[in-house]
């Protein structure tokens, strides 16, 4: 560390944990650190979280990795998190969100599915914004979170809302005093519309939707300072913040990102050198950041603005400053594959074999491991070609929780067809292998549509949680048939977030400089060229699944 006195903290608040990273001028993570948060679930589709709950554990996260390290040296400090909308009242307190009503719970997380009559309400305008959504606003995005509030809780929480605030844009609020807004987390979420030469608000569509009140005192509840990310907010940390923090009064504080973004920020620059690769010599828009944790999501970037339908975006600037952004995504990827692990009856079988091992690989997902090492045998006792080839007579349709993109159906359900009275561990296996092999043809599906576009990709870059198991990172170059990228620096998230930091520091001169000198060089995995017409095969299946499925639909609905 002593070589390194350029430091910078990355915080990424995810979906059940924040978590800190001390990271160095190299991009070298050097400590690292977690803590759990809440998860409320009032009813069906209603998940919330606690603005309060969230801070103390990014202070304790930070504090853990700044410990015995000279405050001086730590140069910068950036944030990411979910797109999760925050409310607080005039004051600044928090103020409830929940048919519970309690002021706690003042946060609806991005996965939260109550909105759907307001986001159908809000598509029937066809107002002209929604051409950067793909066509189709997702009831994951802001506006029909903040419908439903006005609807369903004018009391409680509508009439005495000061401030809606995106989750990363707490956190720099929490940090600095100033109520700046990342345009990342505006255009991506807020339909704040922007190009290379003008950004502002659409009051006709917000008067369209009927949440006209927004509009009012300039803006005053949503924000109208916006930044593009990385650029330095207020004056730096508080006194009260540096305080909690542990670090000093001043400090540099960067505009946020939504978590997703700064995982692709993370990756973008990672390095393919001397790996003779066609890739090398490829611009960086011919790469795919895929940032799949507990859901996914599918980063474009493009120099001029591409509309994709069924897929966000172009949003200017909401990820590399100057570039365009499509962003594809699955909104359930590591909760589903948990959950079909979960919900079977060999679960617990896997579970005490996962706790024998004593395995870290996975963390809490040990189970990962032993699914993999059991499909392995499974191989050799069926005789199969290969080890995705054990799911021929099963199939997947993987949108338990919708499809966010690029069919845009919320109201799209998960499908399995296979299913015997088998209640073993190798039917688990199959049915874990072709979870895995629908969210990589999923992939390949959102590929499709940004070619389509015009979009060119030739590789993946993958990070997060579910980039660490080796299955799901082969069955995605082998269903797609595009080479994986795994960046050197497999937290690549908290590295992005650092990255900000680090360029609100004045260490760097912009965002692109820090990416390119603080991504290292990764490995890359290759599709297996004989799984290429079985994986096109699989392909068909997969979008006659869908076929059948709305095929039913219509035929219920007569």
């Amino acid at each position: 560390m002593e070589n390194d006195n350029n430091l910078y903290i990355g915080v990424d608040v995810g979906t059940a944990s924040a978590r800190a990273a001390l990271v160095n001028k190299h991009g070298v993570i050097l400590k690292s650190s977690q803590q759990e948060i809440q998860i409320w679930e009032p009813a069906a589709d209603f998940y919330e979280q606690s603005s309060e709950d969230i801070w103390r554990a990014v202070c304790h996260v930070v504090k853990t990795v700044s410990d015995g390290v000279d405050v001086n040296c730590i140069h910068g400090i950036g944030f990411d998190a979910t797109c999760s909308l925050v409310v607080m009242d005039t004051n600044f307190q928090p103020i409830t969100v929940s048919p519970s009503g309690d002021n706690n719970q003042n946060i609806i997380m991005w996965m939260d599915h109550r909105a759907s009559k307001q986001a159908d309400f809000i598509n029937s305008t066809k107002h002209d914004v929604l051409k950067f959504v793909g066509g189709t606003i997702s009831l994951e995005q802001e506006p029909p979170k903040l419908l439903w509030l006005k609807q369903n809780l004018p009391k409680q929480c509508w009439d005495k809302a000061g401030h809606f605030f995106e989750l990363p844009d707490f956190l720099t609020w929490k940090a600095t005093g100033s109520l700046t807004r990342s345009l990342c987390c505006l255009v991506s979420k807020w339909m704040y519309q922007a190009n290379e030469t003008s950004q502002h608000w659409s009051d006709s569509f917000l008067q369209q939707i009927g949440l006209e009140e927004l509009i009012e005192n300039n803006y005053s509840k949503i924000g109208i300072d916006v930044q593009s990310p990385g650029k330095p907010v207020g004056a730096g940390l508080t006194e009260s913040a540096a305080s909690q923090l542990g670090l000093k009064v001043g400090t540099p504080v960067a505009t946020s990102l939504i978590d997703a973004h700064a995982g692709g920020v993370g990756v973008m620059e990672c390095g393919v050198k001397g790996q003779g690769l066609p890739l090398e010599n490829e611009p960086i828009t011919s790469r795919l950041p895929l940032i799949c944790g507990t859901s996914s999501c599918h980063m474009a970037i493009s120099e001029k603005a591409k509309f994709v339908d069924g897929v966000w975006g172009p949003y200017y600037s909401a990820m590399v400053p100057g570039y365009w952004l499509n962003e594809g995504g699955q909104s359930a990827t590591g909760k589903l594959i948990d959950h079909v692990i979960k919900t079977h009856p060999a679960y617990q079988q896997i579970l005490e074999q996962a706790e024998q091992s004593g395995s870290n690989i996975y963390k809490k997902k040990n189970y990962y491991a032993v699914l993999n090492n059991h499909a392995t045998k499974l191989v050799e006792r069926k005789h199969t070609a290969s080890l995705g080839q054990l799911t021929k007579d099963f199939h997947v349709w993987p949108d338990f929780h919708g499809n966010r993109s690029p069919i845009a159906d919320s109201s799209l359900k998960g499908m399995i067809c296979g299913l015997s009275l088998s209640t073993d561990i190798d039917n688990l296996c199959v049915l874990y292998l072709s979870t895995v092999q629908a969210l990589a043809l999923g992939t390949r599906h959102i590929i499709d549509a940004l070619e389509k576009a015009g979009h060119k990709i030739s590789s993946l870059i993958a990070c997060g949680g579910l980039s660490k198991n080796p299955v799901f990172v082969q069955i995605h170059a082998d269903a797609t048939g595009l080479p994986v990228v795994l960046p050197r620096e497999q937290e690549s998230v908290l590295l992005g977030a650092a990255i900000l930091g680090a360029c609100a520091s004045g260490d760097f001169s912009s965002v692109q400089e820090a990416m390119s000198k603080m991504s290292g060089v990764g490995e890359v995995v290759k599709p297996e060229e004989q799984e290429r017409d079985y994986y096109n095969r699989k392909y068909k299946v997969f979008h006659r699944m869908v076929q059948h499925q709305q095929e039913y639909h219509q035929l219920m609905s007569e």
